[in-house]
């Protein structure tokens, strides 16, 4: 960290490929040699979230809570291999540290383009629209590779799903925007929930004065043994079966109002 760090002092723009937990072992460097100086920096942060088989002390649980609180630093969460490769793109052309996490194993399937093509910096994307014209209406907010276990869940629920790419800084934009529109706000994470994504969200809808139900969803407080990581996933909650549960469980009374009254409207239109 400190050698890259004096390699961007230097006029160059290192790249520090780093599991997410090895990153913890260098965090004062990371705050003092790096983002004091607001070097411009690319950290490509490899086993985010769940690994699986290398067992607790690798699990890449907590870098999104420990990289968004440094002033300078922006932290990117892309949700599959092509937006990887955008994504550190987009972190390339910064002229600050700038972190990109993603998982370890296979991604989506998606294919991968061979052009240099930056993601928008700082904007996320709706990939579903919740086709309900009245009544409940719940937005997911996915953040990395668990936004295509997010769009199986809300498929459920006829729920609007947006891909936010960014952790920091945060589309807040959009956000609001989700928040103005639906009932309810979901959003979804592969890192932990204190101080994780879910909580920056938090963040930026009270400093707005919104107030709209919030679930945050993540790993559990606690340390993660090793294991099969769909297997893992699933015992967190963080499947498409697991989101949509779980959805359910804090907005059941709100879906089914919803179903209620589609229902009654549906039959007033019939008769």
């Amino acid at each position: 960290m400190t050698f890259a760090a004096g390699l961007a002092c230097e006029g160059l723009k290192p790249v520090v490929a780093i599991y997410s937990t090895f990153l913890q072992r260098a965090y004062d460097q990371l705050i003092h040699d790096v983002a004091i100086q607001n070097l411009p920096m690319v950290f490509a942060l490899d086993r985010a979230g769940i690994v699986g088989a290398d067992g607790a002390t690798h699990m890449g649980a907590f870098d999104i809570a420990f990289v968004r609180c440094i002033p300078n630093m922006s932290l990117l969460a892309p949700a599959d291999e092509n937006e990887c490769r955008q994504a550190l793109t987009a972190a390339y052309e910064q002229n600050h540290p700038v972190a990109v996490r993603y998982p370890r194993g296979t991604g989506a399937g998606v294919a991968v383009g061979t052009d240099l093509q930056a993601m928008p910096w700082g904007k996320g994307e709706v990939r579903r629209q919740s086709g309900a014209q009245a009544g409940a209406r719940i937005a997911v907010l996915a953040f990395g590779t668990l936004l295509y276990q997010a769009q199986k869940a809300a498929e459920s629920f006829d729920g609007t799903v947006a891909n936010m790419r960014f952790i920091k800084p945060l589309d807040t934009a959009l956000l609001l925007e989700l928040a103005r529109t639906h009932d309810a706000i979901v959003t979804v994470e592969e890192g932990c929930v204190m101080g994780g994504a879910g909580s920056a969200v938090a963040e930026a809808l009270a400093q707005a004065g919104v107030q709209v139900p919030l679930q945050i969803l993540g790993l559990s407080d606690q340390f993660i043994e090793h294991g099969d990581p769909a297997k893992l996933l699933a015992l967190q909650g963080l499947d498409a079966i697991g989101i949509e549960r779980q959805v359910r469980e804090r907005f059941g009374n709100l879906l089914a109002s919803a179903s209620v009254g589609t229902a009654a409207k549906v039959k007033a239109l019939r008769g």
